[in-house]
């Protein structure tokens, strides 16, 4: 069978398990005695070995098996969670992510993984974490496999009911017993094809042996599936003798007056045993699949009649689709700004309502194409608690990490973009700004310091904030070496407020780290994260409080494809500006324009904003000059600048379109959009004019 077409999706769910085991395994260190988060680890760990040994990545589902042995142990109580156990079952999380990148990569997913295996074996076994470097044998246990040789189903009191049900609504129960050739190579991928069949027919309620037992391959050639169904015994074998491999079908009738009430011990749940029917019926249900991360857990008690059409609510789509269809959405919205144009010149009742109608359409599926491309935060911030637990470590710190807002939606494009910046942050914050135990007690805090990282939206923008309750910036320090650095010069510095000093650090090759570290980065400084972060159209300032820790702000568009703009004339060119950036336009007589420092202002709502005319900005011919003056009012954090145009034209959605290779470096250009009567307008950025 030709695995490849289930690549894609076994690499996402890989990583997806993996990220729930580190989240989790993190969780259990701070709760020991919660069994419900081993259960959580356990069925992750499980569900990612049936993964990987359908597809044959044995060296990944071996590993697993054996840190799902550990698991089960723990949940059994025959272990004590300790740190120094989580510190080997993380070490074999690190091996089996690397193991998936391998995949991912295009490799064969192999890795030499006998000393962690033998770890986890004699944690298995008993022995202290303490001694296991003491052990030179590597014996990884291997648990017993099921009896392959059952080939009759015992149906609990939840299978019962669910069959005795579905037969009051016209559905029959039927044991499919199938046996395979004895030449069968491939025995899970024939499972996995099967199963396939049978859930087309109906609903699979059973299988002997147990899932993990088919899909590891550990049965002879026989396998029974337990499948309620409208369709004939015939019909079902012809379906299931089609897949190739196949050597004989037997269909028989369930008969629940044969079957007694003991539970099946083929039947192998998935949590405590007290969780009851919820966890059997989710156990039951499953089948060698790549796709099982898909399963809602919280599927009601209701007889496969009922849940015959709620099959998976989620598909996975490639990223390339979505931008094929955002580039081919932008192309309509340039074509509907054009439509609007030409209703508007032509002045058409019936042409008018027409295009109305059209944009409110569009304008739905614009939204709807934009929410299909938007991801929580958390897939970038998911990674940061296990990151920072190890460098807390390797520093002696103790760090505790404060995640707020992690259900915050970002265009994908940024979110994969922005993860190495707050990488970058957060050893930053952990290596300058939070101090040792010892000089935090000294100063009279608390032992252990605070990194909080924090999401949330405002307007058209997302804001991610990393703080800490850290010993803060120095401004002396920072001044005094971006001087030495020719950063600035010692009048210049004088003048600078405490944002603008702490801002310096984000300078190219700047660092105050007394020591090179691999922890932040090997003085290379913050350039390259605010180089990055500009990159998207965003920015970041910093706050800070000598003694009590700093913030890092950073300001993000929510997309980067279709913004809403205000639409101005600079003698008779047209230019665009963001209205994430507008705080409100205004018109201003001549002699209300005052002059400071060579610099024209006004006095807008009690305070001073220095004047840009875009016509000497852009150099555009000047025309006469009026009485009056259109301004723009634009910010960037807190500071102001009002932006002098000829007049104002309106609102408008425009695609953003990128300048191409040639005219990467134009000033206070961010790029430019085509308008409906076809013109071309260049779109400001207020954030390189406000200085």
């Amino acid at each position: 069978m030709e695995m490849n077409q289930y690549l894609e999706v076994f690499i996402e769910e890989s990583k997806e398990h993996l990220q729930t085991c580190n989240v989790q395994l993190l969780e259990l260190e701070k709760n020991p005695e919660n069994l419900s988060i081993v259960n959580e680890i356990f069925r992750s760990a499980h569900t990612l070995k049936g993964m990987a040994a359908t597809m044959g990545y044995e060296d990944l589902a071996s590993l697993t098996h054996q840190m799902e042995n550990v698991l089960d142990a723990i949940r059994n109580s025959k272990l004590q969670v300790s740190s120094l156990i989580l510190d080997v079952v993380f070490m074999a999380v690190d091996d089996l992510e690397a193991m998936v990148m391998s995949i991912a990569e295009g490799g064969d997913g192999k890795r030499d993984v006998t000393e962690i295996v033998r770890k986890l074996s004699l944690i298995e076994k008993g022995e202290s974490p303490e001694s296991l470097n003491a052990h030179d044998e590597a014996a990884a246990a291997v648990s017993a496999p099921a009896d392959s040789q059952t080939r009759t189903a015992e149906y609990d009191q939840f299978e019962q009911t669910v069959i005795e049900q579905s037969k009051e609504q016209g559905f029959q129960c039927f044991e499919v017993s199938v046996s395979l050739r004895d030449d069968c190579l491939l025995k899970a991928a024939r499972v996995f094809m099967v199963f396939e069949v049978l859930e087309k027919c109906g609903e699979v309620i059973k299988s002997v042996p147990a899932v993990d037992v088919l899909e590891e391959e550990d049965f002879d050639q026989d396998f029974l599936v337990s499948i309620v169904t409208k369709e004939t015994q015939e019909d079902i074998k012809k379906k299931v003798m089609k897949v190739s491999e196949v050597h004989k079908v037997k269909i028989g009738l369930v008969d629940l007056g044969k079957a007694g009430e003991k539970p099946s011990q083929d039947l192998e749940l998935t949590g405590s045993a007290a969780n009851g029917s919820l966890e059997q019926q989710q156990k039951v249900q499953e089948k060698p699949s790549v796709n099982q991360a898909a399963r809602k857990e919280d599927k009601k008690e209701a007889p496969p009649s009922k849940q015959a059409g709620a099959g998976n609510k989620t598909i996975r789509v490639n990223i390339e689709r979505l931008d094929i269809l955002m580039n081919l959405f932008e192309e309509l919205v340039i074509d509907r700004g054009r439509l609007e144009q030409i209703s508007k010149d032509l002045d058409h009742p019936e042409l008018n309502e027409t295009v109305e109608r059209m944009s409110r359409i569009s304008g739905d599926l614009q939204n709807i194409i934009l929410n299909m491309r938007m991801v929580p935060v958390e897939t970038v911030f998911n990674r940061f608690p296990r990151m920072i637990r190890q460098l807390a470590r390797d520093l002696n710190k103790k760090i505790e990490l404060d995640i707020i807002g992690a259900e915050t939606e970002l265009d994908r494009t940024v979110i994969d973009e922005i993860g190495d910046p707050l990488v970058h942050l957060l050893r930053n914050a952990i290596d300058h700004g939070i101090e040792t135990p010892e000089h935090r007690s000294q100063n009279g805090k608390p032992e252990e310091g605070t990194v909080t990282l924090k999401a949330y939206h405002s307007g058209n923008h997302v804001f991610i904030e990393i703080s800490d309750d850290g010993g803060g910036i120095s401004r002396e320090k920072v001044l005094q070496k971006a001087i030495s650095k020719g950063v600035v010069s010692e009048e210049t510095a004088s003048a600078l407020s405490d944002r603008q000093v702490y801002e310096l650090i984000l300078a190219s090759g700047f660092s105050t780290a007394e020591t090179i570290s691999d922890i932040s980065g090997r003085g290379v400084g913050l350039d390259v994260v605010k180089a990055t972060i500009e990159s998207l159209g965003g920015s970041i300032t910093i706050d800070s409080v000598l003694g009590e820790g700093s913030t890092f702000s950073i300001q993000l568009p929510l997309t980067l494809s279709i913004i809403s703009v205000m639409l101005v004339e600079v003698n008779l060119e047209k230019y665009a500006i963001p209205l994430s950036s507008i705080i409100e336009t205004a018109i201003i007589k001549k002699e209300d324009i005052m002059n400071a420092h060579n610099q024209k202002v006004i006095d807008f709502r009690g305070k001073v904003v220095p004047l840009l005319f875009l016509e000497d900005v852009f150099e555009v011919p000047k025309q006469e000059e009026d009485e009056f003056y259109s301004v723009v009012i634009v910010r960037k954090g807190d500071r102001m600048a009002g932006l002098v145009v000829d007049s104002f034209i309106g609102q408008q959605e425009v695609v953003l379109k990128s300048l191409g290779n040639y005219l990467t470096d134009v000033f206070a250009i961010s790029g430019a959009t085509i308008l409906g009567d076809g013109q071309v307008a260049l779109i400001i950025d207020c954030n390189a004019l406000i200085k």
